[in-house]
């Protein structure tokens, strides 16, 4: 199951810094200018996850896969961008594409790194970025109800409700709203807005760059975005991305010693990833044996011929069962076997909800 999640913010507000650290490469230019980043970059990162760690300890297999999430650094969005400022339309084209927002904002002050508006002010920021992303979502709108108002024009009924649901999403927008926000009354509603692919409908992650005293401390810039975010129901990150650039660039052994060093218990990456999950419904399930032990991402509520479809399509058509071994007894029992002696792998079939952390295995019949 893929996951893309677009950086997006302010030009110069940290966005390659951490798109270099967060997949430990140096695609994304990093200068103290806007525009830097012009076609969006883009790395694949593995899920840290402890769990298939020590799954791999205890299997021994030939190899282990963990699971993946792509970042896209998608350049700086400057007031105007629904209006092709700054080649504001092409930028906004390609966060269209993903499936989860992380916006940067910047939230320290520094003489020497220059913002694009002058001061450093996180609620003006996201004002900024969210009024150009709404209006883009009012351009898709407007193309949708002025097809479905032709249809009206013929006496079709289901065209009329159609167009008043459009008209309903556009006021919204109208009024600087973000589509996140529009009540959905029922499955055709539902399925007219899954159709726009809007971009305010998105789920949203403020990631708030800081220096090394606000990731420990925290500071009034930090508390803004707290709030915007609760305001938003949406979720927030404080990392700081010149931190996670130089702990990027160390060796594997040393990076534990410069966390230590730092005061922190872990990289910022890590808190990214889990919120990502979070944001997006997601969950991980594991396959394990002499070849391989695997993570998958899987959305958290699915059934059992589902979580089977992720790893092939072949899979879930052809389900028959799913033996399933929680993570916690493997771990306390030590062994497949000793698993199997307590009683503890159970046979579940296509009604079973998959649960983070499931060992499973699939019987299935193509």
């Amino acid at each position: 199951m893929g996951l893309q999640c677009g950086i997006v913010g302010l030009p110069n507000v940290g966005k390659s810094t951490l798109f270099n650290a967060i997949t430990a490469t140096s695609n994304a230019a990093a200068e103290n200018y806007p525009f830097c980043t012009i076609e969006p970059n883009t790395g694949v990162v593995t899920v840290p996850d402890t769990r298939l760690n020590r799954l791999t300890d205890l299997y021994k297999p030939k190899r282990e896969l963990p699971a993946t999430i792509e970042f896209v650094d998608i350049a700086g969005l400057v007031k105007g961008a629904a209006q092709g400022e700054g080649l504001g339309n092409q930028f906004l084209s390609h966060i269209r594409d993903v499936d989860a927002i992380l916006h940067v904002v910047r939230c320290f002050d520094d003489e020497n790194v220059i913002h694009v508006d002058g001061s450093v002010s996180p609620a003006r920021d996201i004002e900024i970025i969210n009024a150009e992303l709404i209006l883009k979502d009012i351009d898709t709108v407007e193309k949708k109800l002025d097809g479905v108002q032709r249809k009206t024009r013929t006496g079709d009924a289901k065209a009329k409700v159609e167009a008043e649901f459009y008209t309903k999403v556009r006021d919204h927008l109208g009024a600087m709203k973000l589509a996140r926000s529009v009540e959905i009354a029922n499955e055709d509603e539902a399925f007219w807005m899954r159709d726009m692919h809007l971009i305010t409908r998105k789920p949203v992650m403020f990631i708030a760059n800081t220096d090394e005293h606000g990731v420990l401390k925290g500071n009034k810039y930090i508390d803004e975005v707290k709030r915007i975010a609760k305001e938003e129901n949406a979720k927030i990150v404080a990392l700081c991305a010149k931190i996670e650039m130089e702990l990027a660039e160390l060796p594997e052994d040393e990076r534990i010693a410069f966390l230590a060093e730092m005061g922190m218990n872990e990289p910022g990456l890590h808190a990214v990833v889990r919120t990502a999950y979070d944001l997006l419904g997601l969950q991980t399930y594991f396959t394990c044996g002499e070849q391989e032990t695997r993570a998958w991402t899987v959305r958290k509520g699915a059934k059992a011929p589902e979580a089977a479809g992720v790893i092939h399509t072949d899979f879930e058509k052809g389900f028959i069962r799913a033996e399933v071994i929680k993570y916690e007894d493997l771990m306390r029992l030590g062994s497949e076997t000793s698993v199997k002696e307590a009683g503890l792998l159970r046979s579940e079939g296509k009604e079973y909800i998959v649960e983070d952390g499931d060992v499973m295995h699939f019987r299935f019949n193509v």
